[in-house]
């Protein structure tokens, strides 16, 4: 089979028959961009994921270091980072990431998707990744980093832009990107400083006070994992929630199933994780000769764990490419696997389940009326624009 592009638009807009090509033809192979080594299957792809040793996140961590970008403090962020400097450092955000999280939070996102469905019980038609897809998870983030008078539009172009940053980015988008990174940086330094001062009822402040056998995080670490969570957390569930209003488009079934019955919106979001996540691949270097598959990977390559070809694996999910929330329910690795799981999961799936639950009540039909555009990022797929008409219930 001809080598394979990730980025290629036709492949961008529909990349699940790829995917299962790969996975019957040449489950461990070379793609594009980067020649990098795609995984697509389950079982090799949880392989990856749980062998920090053997598969580095500096594969990943090689994907941010651009010679255009003098300073990314993604770079530098316990999500690129393996044991044993990652251990400590997830142990200390966890402690301040904690069950504290979900309650100080859950009003405000409820109270956005409420606004949000005011509007569009009247009938509207929006593009939806500028309005509940963006609105929602930037309040939220918004609130958790201490960053309240950032409009949402703002927190979406520097998301956007940190996401963009890749050996493929365009040069004319790469000043903006490194003032984006500028700018974030100042923002973040000030809200830091402003609760060395004085705490408050947020994560920055709880940041700061996390302490584990004596060792606090330092300045770096603080500003990492301020923008890994900004990326993630807002990236993940904006993409979350207009996957899961253009598969309530698609199947008005479901849209009543979910509207007669609440308690359905759970596994419906789990299955929209599952069969379009917002994360596509993320990227291993190979530290030492090794063998996935049944090929072997020179040490020094590259591999791309491709996280929604191994959540549609006919081998791991009976009857995979359906649409069912009533499936037995297996464990997906949309939110990784192993050390690097993600935090904030629950936070993306209570989002999700708050906006549904506050607007499918108020809406009737929900029509695509324009096709999505996509990002071009080899690790997160997400669109850029999606027009979606709500009709009154």
């Amino acid at each position: 089979m001809a080598r394979l592009n990730l980025l290629d638009p036709q492949v961008r807009a529909n990349p699940y028959p790829y995917y299962a090509e790969l996975r019957r033809a040449a489950p461990v192979s070379v793609v594009d961009p980067g020649e990098v080594w795609a995984v697509s299957r389950y079982d090799d792809v949880v392989s990856v994921l749980k062998n920090p040793s053997v598969f580095s996140s500096q594969g990943l961590r090689a994907a941010t270091v651009q010679p255009w970008v003098e300073r990314n403090p993604i770079t530098d962020s316990m999500a690129l980072l393996d044991p044993p400097r990652h251990t400590p450092i997830r142990s200390l955000v966890s402690h301040a990431f904690s069950s504290r999280v979900l309650p100080r939070v859950e009003p405000l996102a409820r109270a956005a998707a409420a606004e949000f469905a005011a509007r569009a019980s009247r009938g509207i038609e929006v593009d939806i990744c500028e309005e509940l897809s963006t609105t929602l998870p930037a309040k939220v983030i918004a609130n958790l980093l201490g960053m309240d008078d950032v409009r949402a539009d703002v927190f979406r172009t520097w998301s956007e832009d940190l996401v963009a940053i890749s050996p493929a980015t365009p040069e004319a988008s790469r000043p903006r990107i490194v003032a984006t990174i500028e700018e974030l940086t100042r923002y973040i330094e000030a809200v830091f400083e402003d609760r060395k001062r004085a705490r408050r009822d947020d994560l920055a402040s709880d940041l700061l006070d996390a302490q584990l056998d004596g060792r606090r995080l330092d300045d770096a670490e603080l500003m990492s994992f301020m923008f890994v969570l900004f990326v993630a957390g807002f990236e993940t569930t904006t993409h979350l929630l207009t996957n899961a209003l253009r598969l309530l488009a698609a199947r008005p079934d479901l849209l009543d199933r979910l509207r007669r019955d609440p308690s359905s919106i759970v596994p419906f979001v789990e299955e929209t994780l599952r069969t379009e996540p917002s994360v596509h691949g993320t990227l291993r270097a190979v530290m030492r000769d090794a063998e996935v598959g049944g090929v072997a990977l020179p040490a020094g390559s590259v591999v791309c764990a491709l996280i929604a070809s191994a959540n549609r694996d006919e081998t791991r999910f009976e009857d995979a490419e359906r649409f069912d929330i009533d499936r037995d329910r297996k464990p997906n690795v949309s939110f990784g696997h192993g050390v690097h799981f993600c935090l904030g999961a629950p936070l993306a799936r209570a989002e999700a389940r708050i906006a549904l639950e506050e607007l499918l009540p108020r809406v009737g039909a929900i029509h695509v009326t324009q096709e999505p555009t996509w990002n071009s990022s080899i690790v997160v797929r997400g669109a850029t624009s999606c027009r979606i008409r709500f009709e009154p219930l």
